[in-house]
């Protein structure tokens, strides 16, 4: 049984603290409700080990389940059920466990008294900078069901996105491992049973057959130290790229490469303009917008530049004129786009085709992706596989003529 600390308020309005023991959170929440306690807060007294911690800080919240979640509470605010009463349906249906607790703050922190933004504010793990200042515009502006129907379509369309991007590089990613396996499997394996046999025989080895053998050697001799040695560069690798500096060499060697490069720019200023023109409609000035819009791009590079654009334009430069000096990560298209809207005062409505039509643009590349990748990976595969069945063959064809 674990411990909790609540703190609550009783049938007549009076705060109550103290510690309840169950199996788990949920049990603990039902038990003080069953005593008619509205709990507060509820912290786990239990010390949590290093594993759990460190388990804790890779954990996150599915974006589909995000959506559902958004979703959810939308329809039950536009049946005129109060924002409390909907967390809480809500919280005993959501399966993810940070998501529940997240949830389950929230309420209470707005049946004590905060605005819902506020209560959101608090789990930045959970809810993103643009999920929140949409909530804070849709509050002032007293179209909270309509944004948070909104929010559950953007985060429909970016799950789909990122599921067609992931689902297009498995394939490719699964025949890839699968030959290396093989590979490694025929250099440590099959080829050293036929070295003894190779050597008696006198034969001069083709030079295909003497490289897999060297390489067969390397292996076996220096195979562990190898996986030492690449887990540690890995592992190095890693803690360099979340770094603030590591994140920008990485992220900018990505959008350079030749395939990958330019769907993750187009990918980025769909993020940019369609979370700008919804940030936009809601309310919020542009140079915020920009901001928030740069750190959904998921990309340091645009980041940065729309950072420096919202500075510029709080000095009263244009957005267009800004994004011109960067031309190697914004067409000339969308610039042309955002400079006809802020002549017209339509930006919001002039990003938001922008976005539409790049949105189109990587699910069409997204589709084609792997029939695309599929035919050069053959090729490739069937050359590397002629080599291997040449390197074994050929010489058992040379015993063969020898005898």
């Amino acid at each position: 049984m674990a411990k909790f600390r609540y703190t609550g308020r009783n049938d007549l309005g009076e705060i109550q603290s103290g510690v309840v023991e169950a199996g788990s959170r949920d049990l603990a929440i039902k038990i003080l409700q069953d005593n008619k306690i509205y709990v507060l807060s509820l912290e786990s007294l239990e010390k949590e080990g290093f594993l759990d911690k460190l388990l804790r800080s890779f954990q996150r919240v599915k974006t589909k389940d995000l959506m559902v979640f958004t979703r959810q509470l939308s329809v039950l605010l536009s049946a005129k059920v109060q924002l409390v009463d909907s967390l809480k349906s809500l919280y005993n249906q959501v399966t993810d466990p940070m998501l529940k607790d997240a949830i389950f703050d929230v309420f209470t922190d707005v049946e004590g008294g905060l605005y819902f933004s506020q209560a959101l504010a608090k789990h930045p793990r959970v809810f993103s900078d643009f999920f929140i200042n949409m909530v804070r515009s849709a509050e002032l502006s007293g179209r909270l069901e309509e944004t948070l129907n909104y929010l559950a379509d953007y985060l429909e369309k970016d799950n789909n996105l990122r599921s067609k991007l992931r689902d297009a590089m498995i394939y490719p990613a699964f025949i890839i491992v699968v030959f290396l396996a093989v590979m490694i499997l025929v250099v440590t394996v099959v080829i050293p049973q036929l070295k003894g046999i190779f050597t008696e025989s006198g034969s001069q080895l083709p030079f295909i057959t003497r490289v897999l053998m060297g390489v067969g050697d390397f292996l076996l001799n220096w195979g562990v130290a190898i996986v030492i040695f690449l887990a540690i560069v890995i592992f190095l690798f890693i803690r360099y790229i979340r770094t603030p500096e590591g994140k920008a060499f990485w992220q900018q060697l990505i959008i350079s490469l030749p395939i990958i490069g330019p769907i993750q720019k187009e990918v980025a200023i769909s993020r940019f303009t369609s979370s700008c023109s919804a940030l936009l409609k809601g309310g919020l000035p542009i140079a915020s917008s920009l901001e928030i819009a740069g750190k959904i791009t998921g990309n340091v590079v645009y980041e940065d530049i729309l950072k420096k654009t919202a500075n510029a334009v709080r000095s009263g430069s244009n957005i267009s004129d800004c994004l011109i000096q960067y031309p190697k990560y914004f067409p000339p298209m969308v610039i042309q786009m955002i400079s006809v809207g802020e002549i017209s005062g339509q930006v919001d409505e002039l990003m938001q085709k922008v976005a539409d039509f790049y949105s189109n643009e990587v699910d069409q590349v997204a589709a084609n992706l792997a029939e695309i990748i599929q035919p050069v990976l053959i090729v490739a595969l069937g050359v590397f596989i002629g080599l291997f069945v040449a390197a074994v063959l050929m010489p058992i064809y040379n015993l063969a003529q020898v005898f």
